[in-house]
Protein backbone atom coordinates (compact mmCIF):
# COMPACT_ATOMS: atom_id res chain seq x y z
CA UNK A 1 0.00 0.00 0.00
CA UNK A 2 1.61 3.87 -1.00
CA UNK A 3 0.44 6.93 0.30
CA UNK A 4 2.39 9.91 -1.10
CA UNK A 5 2.40 13.30 0.82
CA UNK A 6 1.85 15.88 -2.00
CA UNK A 7 2.14 19.05 0.70
CA UNK A 8 -0.72 20.27 3.36
CA UNK A 9 -2.55 22.78 2.52
CA UNK A 10 -2.23 26.32 3.91
CA UNK A 11 -5.03 27.23 6.17
CA UNK A 12 -7.60 29.43 4.85
CA UNK A 13 -11.83 30.25 6.21
CA UNK A 14 -14.15 27.68 5.26
CA UNK A 15 -16.93 29.51 3.84
CA UNK A 16 -20.21 28.09 5.61
CA UNK A 17 -23.80 29.12 5.89
CA UNK A 18 -26.26 28.39 8.81
CA UNK A 19 -29.15 26.13 8.14
CA UNK A 20 -32.35 27.89 8.50
CA UNK A 21 -34.57 26.78 11.32
CA UNK A 22 -37.68 25.08 11.09
CA UNK A 23 -40.22 28.03 9.97
CA UNK A 24 -43.31 28.87 11.17
CA UNK A 25 -45.77 26.68 9.21
CA UNK A 26 -43.90 23.89 8.23
CA UNK A 27 -43.85 20.43 9.19
CA UNK A 28 -41.75 18.75 11.41
CA UNK A 29 -41.24 15.39 12.40
CA UNK A 30 -39.32 15.28 15.98
CA UNK A 31 -37.82 11.81 16.97
CA UNK A 32 -39.20 11.58 20.73
CA UNK A 33 -37.39 9.57 23.15
CA UNK A 34 -39.24 10.13 26.43
CA UNK A 35 -35.95 12.33 27.54
CA UNK A 36 -35.50 16.46 28.34
CA UNK A 37 -33.60 16.47 24.88
CA UNK A 38 -36.48 15.66 22.56
CA UNK A 39 -39.38 16.69 24.78
CA UNK A 40 -38.60 20.56 24.33
CA UNK A 41 -37.51 20.16 20.85
CA UNK A 42 -41.11 19.23 20.22
CA UNK A 43 -42.68 21.83 22.12
CA UNK A 44 -40.36 24.91 21.11
CA UNK A 45 -41.09 24.08 17.64
CA UNK A 46 -44.80 24.13 18.23
CA UNK A 47 -44.22 27.35 20.55
CA UNK A 48 -43.08 28.70 17.07
CA UNK A 49 -45.61 28.40 14.87
CA UNK A 50 -44.59 24.25 13.49
CA UNK A 51 -46.86 21.60 12.47
CA UNK A 52 -45.29 18.76 14.86
CA UNK A 53 -45.31 15.16 14.42
CA UNK A 54 -44.37 12.75 17.15
CA UNK A 55 -42.26 9.53 16.20
CA UNK A 56 -40.52 7.12 18.68
CA UNK A 57 -38.53 4.14 17.41
CA UNK A 58 -38.85 0.88 18.94
CA UNK A 59 -36.20 -1.11 19.17
CA UNK A 60 -37.14 -3.81 21.81
CA UNK A 61 -37.78 -7.66 20.13
CA UNK A 62 -37.12 -9.77 23.26
CA UNK A 63 -34.65 -11.16 21.48
CA UNK A 64 -32.31 -10.93 24.61
CA UNK A 65 -33.07 -11.62 28.49
CA UNK A 66 -32.44 -8.45 29.95
CA UNK A 67 -33.88 -7.75 33.68
CA UNK A 68 -36.07 -5.07 33.94
CA UNK A 69 -34.68 -2.02 35.72
CA UNK A 70 -34.85 -2.16 39.70
CA UNK A 71 -37.21 1.44 38.79
CA UNK A 72 -39.28 -0.04 35.75
CA UNK A 73 -37.51 2.82 33.81
CA UNK A 74 -35.31 2.70 30.78
CA UNK A 75 -31.39 2.68 31.53
CA UNK A 76 -30.06 2.58 28.49
CA UNK A 77 -31.35 2.85 24.98
CA UNK A 78 -32.17 -0.85 24.48
CA UNK A 79 -34.01 -2.30 27.11
CA UNK A 80 -37.56 -4.12 28.24
CA UNK A 81 -38.37 -1.43 29.69
CA UNK A 82 -38.39 0.87 26.68
CA UNK A 83 -42.74 0.68 26.95
CA UNK A 84 -42.89 3.22 29.88
CA UNK A 85 -41.33 6.00 27.65
CA UNK A 86 -43.55 5.26 24.78
CA UNK A 87 -46.08 5.29 26.95
CA UNK A 88 -44.73 8.75 28.53
CA UNK A 89 -44.28 10.03 25.01
CA UNK A 90 -47.60 9.13 23.73
CA UNK A 91 -48.90 11.04 27.03
CA UNK A 92 -46.52 14.13 26.09
CA UNK A 93 -48.24 14.04 22.36
CA UNK A 94 -51.43 13.77 23.40
CA UNK A 95 -51.11 17.15 26.29
CA UNK A 96 -49.92 18.92 23.74
CA UNK A 97 -52.34 18.48 20.84
CA UNK A 98 -49.56 16.54 18.64
CA UNK A 99 -49.96 13.50 16.48
CA UNK A 100 -47.90 10.69 17.35
CA UNK A 101 -46.68 7.56 15.80
CA UNK A 102 -44.37 4.45 17.05
CA UNK A 103 -42.33 3.19 14.27
CA UNK A 104 -40.67 -0.51 15.20
CA UNK A 105 -37.42 -0.76 13.90
CA UNK A 106 -36.25 -3.84 15.72
CA UNK A 107 -34.85 -6.04 12.35
CA UNK A 108 -32.74 -3.74 11.22
CA UNK A 109 -31.14 -2.53 15.04
CA UNK A 110 -30.33 -6.49 15.53
CA UNK A 111 -28.59 -6.35 12.24
CA UNK A 112 -27.07 -3.46 11.92
CA UNK A 113 -25.90 -2.36 15.62
CA UNK A 114 -26.24 -5.71 17.65
CA UNK A 115 -24.74 -8.25 15.20
CA UNK A 116 -22.35 -5.60 14.29
CA UNK A 117 -21.92 -4.87 17.85
CA UNK A 118 -20.79 -8.67 18.83
CA UNK A 119 -19.16 -9.15 15.63
CA UNK A 120 -16.53 -6.85 15.90
CA UNK A 121 -15.76 -7.56 19.76
CA UNK A 122 -15.16 -11.48 18.63
CA UNK A 123 -12.64 -9.84 15.63
CA UNK A 124 -11.01 -7.89 18.75
CA UNK A 125 -12.06 -4.76 17.85
CA UNK A 126 -13.83 -2.10 19.80
CA UNK A 127 -16.89 -1.07 18.01
CA UNK A 128 -19.14 2.19 18.36
CA UNK A 129 -22.51 1.08 17.97
CA UNK A 130 -23.97 4.57 18.66
CA UNK A 131 -22.12 5.76 15.39
CA UNK A 132 -23.93 2.54 13.46
CA UNK A 133 -27.25 3.26 15.14
CA UNK A 134 -27.36 6.95 14.06
CA UNK A 135 -26.52 6.01 10.18
CA UNK A 136 -28.77 2.69 9.80
CA UNK A 137 -31.62 3.00 12.26
CA UNK A 138 -32.45 6.26 13.54
CA UNK A 139 -31.96 8.21 10.31
CA UNK A 140 -31.86 5.46 8.17
CA UNK A 141 -34.66 2.83 8.77
CA UNK A 142 -36.81 4.79 11.55
CA UNK A 143 -37.05 8.16 9.05
CA UNK A 144 -38.12 5.49 6.14
CA UNK A 145 -40.81 4.39 8.23
CA UNK A 146 -42.14 7.69 9.04
CA UNK A 147 -42.10 8.67 5.25
CA UNK A 148 -44.12 5.82 4.49
CA UNK A 149 -46.36 5.95 7.09
CA UNK A 150 -47.31 9.54 6.41
CA UNK A 151 -47.25 8.74 3.44
CA UNK A 152 -50.02 6.30 3.48
CA UNK A 153 -51.98 9.33 5.12
CA UNK A 154 -50.94 11.80 1.84
CA UNK A 155 -49.11 14.27 4.80
CA UNK A 156 -45.79 15.70 3.68
CA UNK A 157 -43.09 16.94 6.02
CA UNK A 158 -40.50 19.60 5.54
CA UNK A 159 -37.94 18.79 8.52
CA UNK A 160 -37.31 15.90 10.73
CA UNK A 161 -35.22 17.21 14.19
CA UNK A 162 -33.82 15.24 17.10
CA UNK A 163 -32.59 16.70 20.55
CA UNK A 164 -28.96 15.91 19.29
CA UNK A 165 -26.50 18.59 20.60
CA UNK A 166 -24.86 19.45 17.16
CA UNK A 167 -25.10 21.81 14.17
CA UNK A 168 -26.31 21.72 10.77
CA UNK A 169 -24.11 24.19 8.08
CA UNK A 170 -23.74 24.29 4.37
CA UNK A 171 -20.56 24.05 3.18
CA UNK A 172 -20.57 27.27 0.30
CA UNK A 173 -16.98 27.00 -0.91
CA UNK A 174 -16.17 24.06 -3.51
CA UNK A 175 -15.53 21.29 -1.46
CA UNK A 176 -11.90 20.31 -3.26
CA UNK A 177 -10.59 23.82 -2.27
CA UNK A 178 -11.06 22.81 1.30
CA UNK A 179 -8.58 20.42 1.25
CA UNK A 180 -6.42 22.44 -0.93
CA UNK A 181 -7.45 20.75 -4.11
CA UNK A 182 -7.68 23.12 -7.40
CA UNK A 183 -10.80 20.91 -8.42
CA UNK A 184 -14.19 21.76 -9.60
CA UNK A 185 -17.00 19.73 -8.09
CA UNK A 186 -20.16 21.65 -7.69
CA UNK A 187 -20.16 20.28 -4.52
CA UNK A 188 -21.29 22.38 -1.35
CA UNK A 189 -22.12 19.29 0.97
CA UNK A 190 -24.45 19.97 4.49
CA UNK A 191 -22.04 18.69 7.32
CA UNK A 192 -22.08 18.46 11.18
CA UNK A 193 -20.64 21.12 12.98
CA UNK A 194 -19.96 21.35 16.51
CA UNK A 195 -22.87 22.38 19.39
CA UNK A 196 -22.56 25.22 21.60
CA UNK A 197 -22.30 23.08 24.76
CA UNK A 198 -18.65 21.50 24.28
CA UNK A 199 -19.13 18.94 26.85
CA UNK A 200 -22.71 17.65 25.38
CA UNK A 201 -21.46 17.84 21.82
CA UNK A 202 -22.60 14.98 19.85
CA UNK A 203 -20.87 15.43 16.31
CA UNK A 204 -18.78 13.07 16.82
CA UNK A 205 -21.52 10.17 16.76
CA UNK A 206 -22.90 11.70 13.95
CA UNK A 207 -20.01 11.16 11.06
CA UNK A 208 -20.94 8.77 9.31
CA UNK A 209 -24.75 10.83 8.38
CA UNK A 210 -24.46 11.83 4.70
CA UNK A 211 -25.47 15.53 2.56
CA UNK A 212 -28.34 13.98 1.54
CA UNK A 213 -29.65 12.86 4.78
CA UNK A 214 -28.59 16.20 6.58
CA UNK A 215 -30.61 18.45 3.64
CA UNK A 216 -33.71 17.75 5.85
CA UNK A 217 -32.38 17.23 9.21
CA UNK A 218 -32.45 20.03 12.00
CA UNK A 219 -31.06 20.05 15.36
CA UNK A 220 -32.87 22.79 17.21
CA UNK A 221 -30.92 22.64 20.68
CA UNK A 222 -27.62 23.40 19.11
CA UNK A 223 -27.18 26.54 20.28
CA UNK A 224 -28.46 25.58 24.15
CA UNK A 225 -25.92 24.17 27.08
CA UNK A 226 -27.84 21.14 28.73
CA UNK A 227 -28.42 23.71 31.88
CA UNK A 228 -30.27 25.80 29.51
CA UNK A 229 -32.32 23.46 28.55
CA UNK A 230 -33.16 21.84 32.12
CA UNK A 231 -33.95 25.29 32.66
CA UNK A 232 -36.35 26.14 30.07
CA UNK A 233 -37.63 22.58 30.52
CA UNK A 234 -38.29 22.94 34.04
CA UNK A 235 -39.86 26.69 33.28
CA UNK A 236 -42.20 24.40 31.09
CA UNK A 237 -42.97 22.02 33.49
CA UNK A 238 -42.27 19.30 31.34
CA UNK A 239 -42.14 15.72 33.52
CA UNK A 240 -39.07 14.77 31.53
CA UNK A 241 -37.37 17.85 33.26
CA UNK A 242 -37.31 15.44 36.67
CA UNK A 243 -35.51 12.41 35.21
CA UNK A 244 -32.26 11.01 34.92
CA UNK A 245 -30.56 10.55 31.45
CA UNK A 246 -30.10 7.06 30.04
CA UNK A 247 -26.99 5.44 29.17
CA UNK A 248 -26.42 4.78 25.72
CA UNK A 249 -26.79 1.34 24.10
CA UNK A 250 -26.75 -1.09 27.25
CA UNK A 251 -24.73 -1.21 30.66
CA UNK A 252 -21.68 -3.27 31.17
CA UNK A 253 -23.85 -5.29 33.37
CA UNK A 254 -25.87 -6.63 30.49
CA UNK A 255 -22.69 -7.83 28.45
CA UNK A 256 -22.56 -11.39 29.23
CA UNK A 257 -26.12 -11.40 28.41
CA UNK A 258 -25.59 -10.00 24.89
CA UNK A 259 -22.82 -12.42 23.90
CA UNK A 260 -24.26 -15.65 25.48
CA UNK A 261 -24.85 -16.76 21.99
CA UNK A 262 -21.73 -18.36 21.63
CA UNK A 263 -19.57 -19.97 24.25
CA UNK A 264 -16.08 -17.74 24.63
CA UNK A 265 -13.48 -18.90 23.79
CA UNK A 266 -10.43 -18.66 26.36
CA UNK A 267 -6.77 -17.71 25.00
CA UNK A 268 -3.33 -16.26 26.27
CA UNK A 269 -2.89 -13.13 27.56
CA UNK A 270 1.14 -12.08 26.36
CA UNK A 271 3.55 -9.83 26.89
CA UNK A 272 5.32 -7.83 23.55
CA UNK A 273 7.76 -10.29 23.42
CA UNK A 274 5.69 -13.07 22.89
CA UNK A 275 5.81 -14.45 26.90
CA UNK A 276 2.80 -16.15 28.10
CA UNK A 277 1.30 -14.67 30.78
CA UNK A 278 -1.89 -15.83 31.69
CA UNK A 279 -4.82 -16.79 30.62
CA UNK A 280 -7.76 -14.37 29.24
CA UNK A 281 -11.87 -15.17 28.95
CA UNK A 282 -12.66 -14.38 25.25
CA UNK A 283 -10.84 -11.75 22.93
CA UNK A 284 -15.06 -10.02 24.05
CA UNK A 285 -14.16 -9.06 27.30
CA UNK A 286 -11.29 -7.06 26.71
CA UNK A 287 -10.30 -3.61 24.86
CA UNK A 288 -7.09 -1.54 24.09
CA UNK A 289 -5.78 0.71 27.24
CA UNK A 290 -7.91 -1.36 29.51
CA UNK A 291 -6.35 -1.96 33.19
CA UNK A 292 -9.07 -3.71 34.92
CA UNK A 293 -10.21 -7.13 35.16
CA UNK A 294 -6.92 -8.65 33.56
CA UNK A 295 -6.19 -10.57 36.78
CA UNK A 296 -2.49 -10.19 35.92
CA UNK A 297 0.20 -8.89 38.08
CA UNK A 298 3.66 -7.25 37.00
CA UNK A 299 6.30 -4.92 38.34
CA UNK A 300 4.50 -2.09 36.77
CA UNK A 301 0.37 -1.85 35.86
CA UNK A 302 -0.13 -3.84 32.78
CA UNK A 303 -2.26 -2.45 30.04
CA UNK A 304 -4.24 -4.05 26.91
CA UNK A 305 -2.43 -2.81 24.20
CA UNK A 306 -3.52 -4.92 20.89
CA UNK A 307 -5.97 -7.90 20.68
CA UNK A 308 -4.34 -10.49 17.93
CA UNK A 309 -7.83 -12.67 17.04
CA UNK A 310 -6.21 -14.94 14.12
CA UNK A 311 -3.94 -16.27 17.45
CA UNK A 312 -6.41 -15.30 20.38
CA UNK A 313 -4.07 -13.42 21.97
CA UNK A 314 -4.34 -10.59 23.47
CA UNK A 315 -0.90 -8.68 23.89
CA UNK A 316 -0.38 -6.46 27.81
CA UNK A 317 1.89 -3.70 28.50
CA UNK A 318 3.15 -1.06 30.32
CA UNK A 319 1.36 2.27 29.76
CA UNK A 320 4.17 3.80 27.77
CA UNK A 321 4.22 1.47 25.13
CA UNK A 322 0.12 2.38 24.56
CA UNK A 323 0.71 5.22 22.37
CA UNK A 324 1.06 5.00 18.59
CA UNK A 325 2.11 7.51 15.74
CA UNK A 326 -0.23 6.79 13.17
CA UNK A 327 -3.18 4.57 12.12
CA UNK A 328 -4.85 2.85 9.16
CA UNK A 329 -8.69 3.53 8.52
CA UNK A 330 -11.39 2.19 6.07
CA UNK A 331 -14.83 2.50 5.48
CA UNK A 332 -15.05 6.46 5.20
CA UNK A 333 -17.85 8.57 4.81
CA UNK A 334 -16.92 11.82 3.20
CA UNK A 335 -18.13 15.30 2.80
CA UNK A 336 -20.41 15.27 0.02
CA UNK A 337 -18.96 11.64 -1.09
CA UNK A 338 -15.93 13.55 -2.39
CA UNK A 339 -12.62 11.58 -1.23
CA UNK A 340 -9.74 13.96 -1.29
CA UNK A 341 -6.97 13.53 -3.60
CA UNK A 342 -3.90 14.64 -1.58
CA UNK A 343 -2.47 14.94 1.99
CA UNK A 344 -3.85 17.73 4.40
CA UNK A 345 -4.15 18.85 8.09
CA UNK A 346 -6.94 18.91 10.40
CA UNK A 347 -7.85 17.83 13.92
CA UNK A 348 -8.95 14.15 14.91
CA UNK A 349 -10.53 12.95 17.54
CA UNK A 350 -10.13 8.52 17.93
CA UNK A 351 -13.04 8.34 20.33
CA UNK A 352 -15.76 9.53 21.48
CA UNK A 353 -13.91 11.11 25.35
CA UNK A 354 -10.76 12.07 23.38
CA UNK A 355 -9.95 16.03 22.61
CA UNK A 356 -9.23 16.30 18.70
CA UNK A 357 -5.13 16.44 18.15
CA UNK A 358 -3.84 17.83 15.10
CA UNK A 359 -2.74 15.03 12.17
CA UNK A 360 -1.97 14.34 8.73
CA UNK A 361 -4.60 13.50 6.67
CA UNK A 362 -3.05 10.84 3.80
CA UNK A 363 -5.78 8.93 1.46
CA UNK A 364 -4.14 5.82 -0.16
CA UNK A 365 -3.03 6.77 -4.30
CA UNK A 366 -3.91 3.13 -4.50
CA UNK A 367 -7.61 2.33 -2.73
CA UNK A 368 -9.99 3.62 -0.21
CA UNK A 369 -7.83 3.42 2.58
CA UNK A 370 -6.26 6.74 4.45
CA UNK A 371 -3.05 7.10 6.56
CA UNK A 372 -3.87 9.06 9.71
CA UNK A 373 -0.33 10.48 11.33
CA UNK A 374 0.11 12.13 14.19
CA UNK A 375 1.95 15.13 15.03
CA UNK A 376 2.10 13.75 18.58
CA UNK A 377 1.39 9.98 19.59
CA UNK A 378 -1.27 8.91 21.32
CA UNK A 379 -2.84 6.32 23.61
CA UNK A 380 -4.81 3.77 23.17
CA UNK A 381 -5.73 4.03 19.58
CA UNK A 382 -8.41 1.34 19.44
CA UNK A 383 -8.55 -0.67 15.64
CA UNK A 384 -13.04 -0.84 15.23
CA UNK A 385 -13.51 2.58 16.72
CA UNK A 386 -14.06 5.62 14.32
CA UNK A 387 -11.36 8.42 13.22
CA UNK A 388 -13.71 11.77 12.64
CA UNK A 389 -11.66 14.58 11.41
CA UNK A 390 -12.12 18.71 11.79
CA UNK A 391 -11.88 21.38 10.00
CA UNK A 392 -12.82 24.80 11.66
CA UNK A 393 -15.22 22.90 13.94
CA UNK A 394 -17.00 20.86 10.94
CA UNK A 395 -17.02 17.48 10.95
CA UNK A 396 -15.38 16.27 7.16
CA UNK A 397 -15.47 12.32 7.29
CA UNK A 398 -14.95 9.59 9.15
CA UNK A 399 -13.51 6.13 8.96
CA UNK A 400 -13.16 3.05 10.90
CA UNK A 401 -9.64 2.48 12.86
CA UNK A 402 -8.26 -1.01 11.04
CA UNK A 403 -4.60 -0.58 12.10
CA UNK A 404 -2.74 0.83 14.67
CA UNK A 405 1.08 1.96 13.78
CA UNK A 406 3.20 1.79 16.65
CA UNK A 407 6.01 4.30 17.83
CA UNK A 408 9.22 3.29 16.34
Amino acid sequence: MTYESTGLSKKSPIVIQEVSSPEAGSTVVVALSGGVDSALTALLLKERGCTVIGATMSLWDEGYPIPHSESGRRESCYSPDEEKDIAECRSFCKEHDIPYYLIPVAKVYNEKVLDYFKAEYRAGKTPNPCIQCNRFVKFGAFIEGIQKELDAKGIAFDYFCTGHYARIVQIKDDIASVYGENKKTGLHPFVVTQAKDGEKDQSYFLCRLPSSILEKVRFPLSDFTKKEVYEMAKKRELAASKRKESQDFVPQTYFDILFQDKKAQEGSFINPEGRILGKHRGLEHYTVGQRRGLGISDVKPLYVQAIDSQNNTIILAYEDDLFSKALLSENWVWAGDYRPEKSFRAWVKIRLASKPVEADIIPSIEDTSVLVQFLEAQRAVAPGQSVVIYKEGLSLGGGIISRVIENA
